[in-house]
């Protein structure tokens, strides 16, 4: 209520990139004052619920809900989104050397459509400035996630450097890792979930995990990739079969669609990702297919237009293990979150399921 009365009206008059800044810097600056971060867990934290904490990955996950990367670039704003009641976050997309993405306008709300586009690029701060971040929280109340990109000016053929960098420097920081080749905000990058292109990246990026994992005399951190909602049935059988091949933990499905189908609102005109729920179904589809792609054997995160429960429940049913979501916190704010997990429960009551994961790939 706090946040559709008060905030959102300030916010929503704001140009949407100014308010985002805003809106980081405030959660970061705020998770510094003594008995702030106790405050947001108790007004907006979901009870412990047993039939929602799962393992996957060798990691626990007190609910299937996460925070999309893009919201946190830097990882600046960690200790309050770990706070408001999410099961873990993803940070990023962050790159070896700071960015300064796209020239602005690149951020543009849809309100009748209920989503946003984005040509953001990988503005960020680069990997140093967000693993000073990270490594300065002292208490993690959930995992977090590092999604990695490359520079801008790095070309394809360069790119598993870029990647190798990140892993480098953030790998004490991150629970997992998650690498972005899918973004449509930066030129070319999606030919990398291609052929020989993407055997080659995930090959040197695993290769680079399993050397920094020995190093330590530690298991390896979990590796996913996030895959696009715009490739075609075969593009997507090929990209999954060469991830299973180079031993990739999980799938991210999906980022950010390119396709404007049925938009009503004049920004939908604009060039870049496309957020939302427009993107709901295409999501979902994606999902379904990966889950019966990999026969359910490699866990997928489901993200993509999850505005309430019964769409985030979908996802699970169509074979998502994990959920996230991004523009539904700026069209609905962080009461969302417990909403979610409510409903999640009331889903599993409805249909005699005793834990979350009995849901996973239903309807595949």
């Amino acid at each position: 209520m706090l946040y559709e009365y008060f905030a959102k009206p300030l916010l929503f008059r704001m140009d949407p990139e100014r308010a985002h800044h805003l809106t980081i810097g405030g959660l970061r600056t705020a998770s510094r004052i003594p008995g702030v971060l106790q405050a947001m867990r108790a007004a907006y934290g979901s009870p412990e619920a047993p039939e929602l904490r799962q393992t996957i990955w060798g990691i626990d996950y007190p609910n299937p809900l996460g925070l999309a990367a893009g919201l946190d670039k830097n990882g600046e704003a960690a200790a309050a989104f770990s706070n408001l009641g999410f099961g873990f976050i993803e940070v990023g997309t962050v790159t070896p050397k700071a960015e300064s993405g796209n020239e602005q306008p690149r951020l543009f709300r849809l309100p009748p459509d209920q989503a946003l586009v984005n040509r953001m690029g990988f503005n960020n701060n680069g990997a140093e400035a967000m693993r000073e971040f990270l490594a300065a929280l002292r208490h993690r109340p959930v995992p977090i996630a590092v999604n990695i990109g490359k520079n801008k000016m790095t070309p394809n053929e360069q790119a598993v450097q870029d990647y190798r960098t990140c892993m480098r420097i953030l790998y004490d920081v991150g629970d997992f890792f998650v690498v972005n080749i899918s973004s449509p905000n930066t030129p070319d990058l999606r030919s990398l979930q291609h052929g020989e292109d993407l055997r080659g990246l995930l090959h040197g990026i695993m290769e680079e995990r399993n050397r920094l994992a020995q190093q330590r005399g530690t298991e390896a951190k979990p590796v996913l990739v996030k895959l696009a909602p715009d490739l075609s049935q075969e593009q997507l059988a090929a990209s999954v079969n060469i991830i299973r091949e180079a031993g990739i933990s999980g799938i991210i499905a999906t980022n950010t669609t390119v396709s404007r189908e049925g938009l009503k609102h004049p920004h939908g005109e604009q060039a870049g990702g496309l957020s939302g729920k427009p993107l709901k179904d295409k999501s979902t589809a994606i999902i379904r297919h990966v889950y019966c792609l990999t026969e359910g054997r490699i866990p997928i995160i489901g993200c993509g237009g999850v505005f309430s429960a019964a769409d985030a429940y979908e996802k699970i049913r169509a074979g998502a293990s994990l959920i996230e979501l991004y523009t539904a916190l700026i069209y609905q704010g962080p009461g969302l979150i417990k909403k979610i997990h409510k409903g999640l429960l009331e889903c599993l009551k409805k249909d005699g399921l005793s834990h979350i994961s009995e849901a996973v790939g239903k309807d595949a």
